[in-house]
């Protein structure tokens, strides 16, 4: 009963303290960083009237969507479906604008987006079900036959659309993971959950330093490849290595991924993985992250 008001005096403080000279010192999280978590309290109880309760224990596993079918409160369910770096856009063989469009007409609930840019088709009623699955795959909406690895992909708009871009990103992730998807096979992977994401600058609107493998790019076809983010989004990567191109990519990537899959502990996540292995040292905090 009170998110609303929670919610209200986040706002506020951040308008209020929040750096709206450096953009890339703009986000919430340097604002808290800056000021430190018990003065960031102070400052929303104030506003909001009342006391905050006590944290409680939570944990996170993972930072992906739950694709397909989900059954949520009793009589309803979402169905997630695969966005590629959540452009809506009709492509040859994949008129997905057309298609949602479609299943928009017919839909008597609502849509949400994902923090990962992928598209819930939600509160469809238990009676509704085989009709909106019938829909969903006649436009084929239904297919989720791609890899992890593509299925946990993020890229920012980059080239051409965005001013900042110094590299390809949203035009070019999905043919870098075309050819990582013959590696990842290869070495038997396709069905593990490794966290990947590009941008075409540094400022990072795709998420990229907390993937497991990112790039960011410096000039047109080169980018700075870090790894050793968590898969559960919790933990920032390192840099591995300056100014790649793709060739240099897959050469890198290639002995890294196949020792992954050879060498790996039970259920130990990719990030884990080179950080144990001293491919790239751990970033225990921010602060670290250039070490």
């Amino acid at each position: 009963d009170s998110v609303l008001a929670v919610a209200e005096a986040v706002l506020l403080v951040q308008r209020d303290h929040g750096d709206r000279v450096n953009r890339k010192h703009a986000r919430l999280k340097y604002t808290v960083d800056d000021h430190g978590m018990p003065w960031w309290r102070e400052q929303v109880e104030a506003r909001m009237g009342a006391s905050l309760g006590e944290p409680r224990p939570y944990e996170f596993t993972r930072n992906g969507d739950r694709y397909g079918w989900v059954a949520t409160t009793p009589g309803l369910n979402n169905f997630t479906l695969f966005v590629q770096n959540g452009r809506v856009v009709n492509l040859p063989g994949r008129p997905l604008k057309d298609a949602l469009a479609a299943v928009a007409r017919s839909h008597k609930g609502n849509f949400r987006l994902t923090c990962n840019g992928h598209l819930i088709v939600a509160d469809v009623r238990d009676e509704d079900v085989p009709a909106m699955s019938a829909l969903l795959a006649s436009h084929g909406l239904d297919n989720l036959d791609y890899s992890a690895l593509r299925l946990h992909s993020m890229a920012c708009v980059a080239l051409p659309t965005c001013g900042l871009a110094m590299a390809e990103s949203e035009r070019y992730l999905p043919r870098l993971i075309d050819l990582l998807d013959a590696v990842i096979d290869s070495a038997g992977l396709r069905n593990d959950a490794i966290v990947i994401r590009m941008t075409g600058c540094p400022n990072g609107c795709a998420r990229p330093y907390n993937a497991e493998i990112a790039f960011v790019g410096k000039a047109p076809g080169a980018y700075n490849l870090y790894l050793g983010g968590s898969h559960s989004g919790e933990r920032l990567n390192k840099l591995y290595r300056e100014t790649v191109t793709e060739d240099q990519i897959l050469e890198l990537l290639t002995p890294i991924i196949k020792q992954y899959a050879l060498e790996r502990l039970p259920a130990e996540r990719f990030g884990d993985f080179v950080i144990r292995k001293g491919i790239v040292k751990e970033t225990r905090e921010g602060k670290d992250f250039h070490d």
